[in-house]
């Protein structure tokens, strides 16, 4: 049995614990709005400081915006193109590879899971050069698939998945489907991927979010401006030499953002969403 403590006690410790996650959800709030209030005031205005209040020159800094080529929905296009692709062949093949590693035994998996951790450690620009070689000798500048099919081994990806799977997966699940005479792509599509469903929730986030915001590779590899991502129509926007409009940077910064957050309203409950959906046969 737990021992109850004083009710007073027990009342303050709630509410500290309720003021300090107040704090921290108003620190992470706050430069969303600075940028969003940021994106209706003008470049004079938000070189006076920082202002929490919204101003009224919304309109112009979406007409600077629009004057200075800023294509909007031709960068929300081709940034969702590539960010979907990505994330939905990262969770798949990922998802696929954790599996094998947590239901199968074989030669050199050790190894082969030594090497996904190696990985995981050597930073993305380590390998930029060579990788820009690559393509150019693959003729595939220009092209969306240098930023989409590496996604199909992503490390980070596989690593957290079989991190999971690893907490939830048992063989009796597996067995008795096997019993039933369901074949092994059955197995993983109707009674695996169901019970991971929160982990390629939070995955589908992180690299949503990775390859929306990613903007040195698109940079190198992508130089047809009607191909370009909306990180890169924003940098457009530094580089008038005589003035920065910081209005209308702000505004194509947040017109970058709101995607992402729709999408973390989207997907945030089935993260905490049960970890069992799925494994009960009907």
């Amino acid at each position: 049995m737990y021992e109850t403590g004083n009710p007073k006690t027990v009342k303050a410790q709630r509410t500290l614990i309720y003021v300090f996650f107040a704090l921290l959800t108003l620190l992470s709030i706050i430069p969303f709005w600075v940028v969003i209030v940021n994106a209706t005031r003008s470049a004079p205005e938000i070189q006076q400081g920082l202002s929490l209040i919204p101003s009224d020159s919304a309109w112009s800094n979406w007409t600077h915006l629009r004057d200075q080529g800023f294509n909007i929905f031709q960068g929300y296009g081709n940034s969702f193109f590539i960010a979907a692709s990505a994330t939905i062949l990262s969770l798949y093949f990922s998802s696929l590879t954790a599996y094998a590693f947590i239901v199968y035994e074989f030669k050199g998996k050790k190894l082969i899971w030594g090497i996904i951790l190696l990985l995981i450690m050597i930073p993305t620009q380590v390998s930029i050069i060579g990788f820009y070689k690559f393509m150019a000798n693959m003729d595939l500048l220009n092209n969306y698939i240098p930023l989409i099919l590496p996604s199909v081994a992503s490390a980070p990806t596989v690593f957290f998945m079989k991190q999971y799977l690893e907490t939830i997966y048992h063989p009796a699940l597996v067995d008795s489907a096997r019993v039933d005479g369901a074949s092994e792509i059955f197995i993983f599509h109707r009674i695996i991927l169901p019970l991971m469903r929160p982990a390629l929730a939070t995955m589908a986030i992180f690299s949503f979010i990775a390859s929306w915001n990613n903007f040195l590779l698109p940079l190198i590899l992508i130089n047809d401006r009607s191909m370009y991502t909306l990180p890169m129509l924003v940098q457009l926007l530094t580089t008038d030499g005589y003035k920065t409009e910081y209005g209308a940077m702000y505004m194509g910064i947040t017109l970058s953002v709101v995607p992402l957050l729709f999408l973390y309203a989207f997907l945030s409950r089935y993260i905490i969403g049960g970890v069992t959906a799925g494994s009960i046969k009907q």
